[in-house]
């Protein structure tokens, strides 16, 4: 997929160091313009597209770690900032990308990519494994990424802020890692969904699978060799709707709500506080909202109401006659997003309002 830039100017020019990280080629922008006083650095980590690479990338970080050093800047005539007793000034933002498993530099079988409609049998048990192998790694560099970029603790710069921002592909990850990685605090999710079981028994439907049958509304595709009793348990564990119901059917507000301590639970454990943007096209067909809406309404009813306490935040944005893109609205959004995002982590520095969930994510 391609990114629909419209009538938006170009990036800001950004320096961009490739660096191995625990085996993987990871590209770092925005090193170059920290400043030397910046003794917190938050991080944002870019998930690419299926089929693309982390080049792919390059743009939205320009667009973040720009739009950040401007705010920046122009900190000491910011009334915001001045609120919080200017410590923007001090803080940094590095956008980091690199290739999700069988893709771009760790390409293996290019064949493993593709989908069913484009002959690949395994597609499902494939797309999950590169998801969640984009989690796994997720995790490995959110422990030694400071080891890397700072080793000699230089001006005692500490990366105290993660952020991720994923694309199709990569919003699938972004939203398995929001649930998996309590130190990942916001995340934007572009054209992906939070269910991948409907996902995928929507796209067998429309791929006329044999093992889909319109008779019993697709129950018997999972369980089926193209959505093997494996990938159903592994999506139990690892996606979200399914991490709340399983395989069963997203229930009502009229059949679920405060009194579900199970779900109450999931939420306080693994979302407390986290910030959520997802962004989906109003006429996307590869990944229609329509198989992440049931969830979605659950999931904001719960937040904004009978869980409310746990302060999660859900902005949920259709755009009108977009497609399977990254439009220029989105864009947009995002990077607004993101910047304030990273000012929400001084804010909350400068009025000594970090309760005990956000020091131990730290």
């Amino acid at each position: 997929m391609a990114l629909d830039l419209g009538s938006l100017p170009p990036p800001p020019p950004i320096s961009r160091h490739t660096v191995q990280m625990a085996g993987l080629l990871v590209d770092v922008y925005g090193l170059a313009e920290l400043r030397p006083g910046a003794a917190r650095v938050s991080c944002l980590w870019l998930h690419h597209p299926r089929t693309r690479s982390k080049e792919h990338m390059a743009d939205i970080a320009a667009r973040c770690v720009g739009a950040w050093n401007a705010r920046r800047d122009g900190a000491d005539a910011d009334a915001d900032a001045a609120a919080a007793g200017g410590r923007e000034r001090e803080r940094g933002l590095l956008a980091l990308a690199y290739d999700q498993r069988n893709h771009g530099s760790r390409l293996v079988d290019e064949r493993a990519n593709a989908s069913w409609r484009e002959g690949n049998a395994m597609h499902a048990v494939d797309m999950l494994g590169v998801v969640q192998g984009m989690v796994a790694d997720q995790r490995v560099l959110l422990d030694l990424v400071e080891g890397y970029l700072f080793p000699n603790a230089e001006g005692n710069r500490k990366i105290d802020q993660h952020l991720a921002l994923g694309v199709s592909l990569g919003g699938h990850s972004v939203w398995q890692l929001m649930f998996a990685e309590p130190r990942v605090e916001a995340g934007v999710v572009v054209v992906g969904c939070p269910d991948y079981i409907n996902l995928l028994s929507d796209r067998a439907r429309l791929s006329k699978l044999s093992t889909y049958s319109v008779q019993d509304n697709g129950a018997s595709f999972l369980g089926s060799k193209d959505f093997p009793q494996s990938l159903v348990a592994a999506c139990a564990k690892y996606d979200p709707k399914a991490i709340f119901f399983g395989a069963s059917a997203v229930p009502g507000a009229e059949a679920s709500g405060a009194a579900d301590e199970a779900a109450r639970k999931i939420v306080r454990e693994r979302l407390r506080g986290k910030k959520f943007l997802l962004c989906s096209g109003g006429d996307d067909k590869l990944v229609p909202y329509r198989c992440s809406e049931p969830f979605l309404r659950w999931f904001k009813q719960a937040t904004e109401s009978w869980f409310k306490e746990e302060n999660v935040s859900v902005d949920d944005r259709v755009y009108p006659g977009v497609g399977h893109s990254f439009s220029a609205d989105m864009i947009s959004d995002s990077v607004r997003f993101v910047v304030d995002a990273v000012a929400g982590a001084d804010k909350e520095v400068a009025v000594g309002n970090i309760d005990e969930q956000r020091a131990s994510k730290i």
